[in-house]
């Protein structure tokens, strides 16, 4: 099982650590290795929110999030993305983009750099409605109670989350603004590049997301009527509908997969920069790093983990609350890779070992109630 999951995951890393020594030594090597680990790190949170949605998908499109999927995640992503950043914020076409990634690696750095407050803003306010419309929603299984039931009641005012994420992104637009006329005014236009990005980011979530829960709605009420329309349909000799709807819902599910995925590398592509500023090597790095993300979501859906473990989901949306808040924070300060890969680990082996415990606890109460009944069995004998 674990080989057939992570079977590419394996092969990818033999080949791109091999690539890397090909490429620049066993300094690169190392290289790959670190940003590899790294993107792993920052990434887990990503494959048990990712293996929340996927369990809903069929085999067929499962696939499609590893063959498919992949390519948009490690080429897209981890190649393309970096360049883009460079050829949008410089002005340059997509060749000279990568002669500079390539020839000038500081400078190339540098046009990133200077990009960095609007992919946090945009990626920082994606992550940011995920979580708040996470903990908003009231859920038969809580994890934080004492958090978690104030919210749900919280969470039926319309349109809360959307106001707190504008208000958040208020914020942090404001305080870059403050920042930036106290250091002479130079750059007091990137207050307004944080509030479009952000606004935009908030719209990419509101479409994606919508269209999938639409369409996911529309699967459900199709699955209730399912023996209906079986029977409506033999009757009439017409096709079942219910097979194009699981079609659309999917295909939206997958949108809003590869959005998310775009959203949570956006901390590891950026981190990847304090390691080294070598696209060939970053792209390495961060693509098997991608792979593992990948393999780690199917792995979860197949195994049923979620389903056994019921914190998980909620840890990490906890740690997607805290990414995005950092994303925030980096608009104006420097936060660590360390650090923002820390605070997921921490709060997804929190919750893991919560559920350890919650199913320990109802292991033993159902053991004490099997001995009950078979005290009473044997009164009544």
């Amino acid at each position: 099982m674990v080989l057939k999951t992570f079977g590419w995951s394996f092969a990818v890393t033999a080949l791109g650590l091999v690539a890397a020594i090909l490429f620049g030594g066993w300094t690169a090597f190392g290289i790959v290795a670190i940003l590899s680990i790294l993107e792993i790190s920052l990434s887990f949170d990503n494959a048990v929110v990712n293996a929340g949605i996927l369990k809903k998908m069929n085999a067929f499109w499962q696939k499609i999030f590893l063959t498919i999927g992949i390519l948009i995640a490690v080429f897209g992503m981890r190649l393309v993305f970096p360049v883009v950043i460079v050829a949008v914020s410089a002005q340059l076409g997509p060749i000279e983009a990568v002669d500079l990634a390539l020839s000038d690696k500081d400078r190339y750095q540098e046009l990133v750099t200077d990009a960095h407050p609007a992919i946090a803003a945009f990626g920082g306010m994606f992550l940011l409605m995920i979580f708040l419309d996470f903990i908003f929603e009231d859920r038969d299984i809580k994890w934080l109670g004492w958090l978690e039931r104030p919210l749900a009641k919280l969470g039926k005012v319309d349109m809360l989350s959307v106001c707190i994420a504008l208000v958040i992104l208020l914020i942090s637009a404001m305080t870059f603004a403050t920042h930036a006329h106290q250091h002479g005014g130079a750059h007091v236009d990137k207050a307004e590049t944080v509030l479009l990005s952000g606004i935009a980011g908030l719209i990419t979530y509101m479409i994606v997301g919508g269209l999938s829960g639409f369409f996911e709605d529309k699967l459900e009420e199709e699955e209730e009527h399912e023996h209906e329309e079986e029977e409506k349909a033999a009757r009439e000799g017409k096709p079942r509908t219910v097979v194009a709807m699981a079609g659309k819902a999917a295909f939206f599910m997958f949108l809003y997969l590869e959005v998310l995925d775009a959203s949570f590398s956006f901390d590891g592509v950026i981190g990847a920069f304090a390691i080294t500023n070598d696209i060939v090597l970053m792209a390495l790095g961060l693509g098997i790093g991608a792979m593992y993300v990948r393999s780690l979501t199917v792995y979860l859906v197949r195994q049923g983990t979620l389903d056994e473990y019921v914190y998980l989901e909620h840890g990490a949306h906890y740690a997607i609350g805290a990414l995005a808040l950092i994303l925030l924070v980096t608009i104006q300060y420097e936060i660590h890779e360390l650090i923002t890969g820390s605070i997921g680990v921490i709060l997804i082996g929190w919750s893991f070992l919560s559920s350890v415990r919650r199913n320990k606890r109802l292991a033993e109460a159902e053991g004490n109630a099997d001995d009950r009944e078979s005290e009473k069995a044997g009164i009544t004998a």
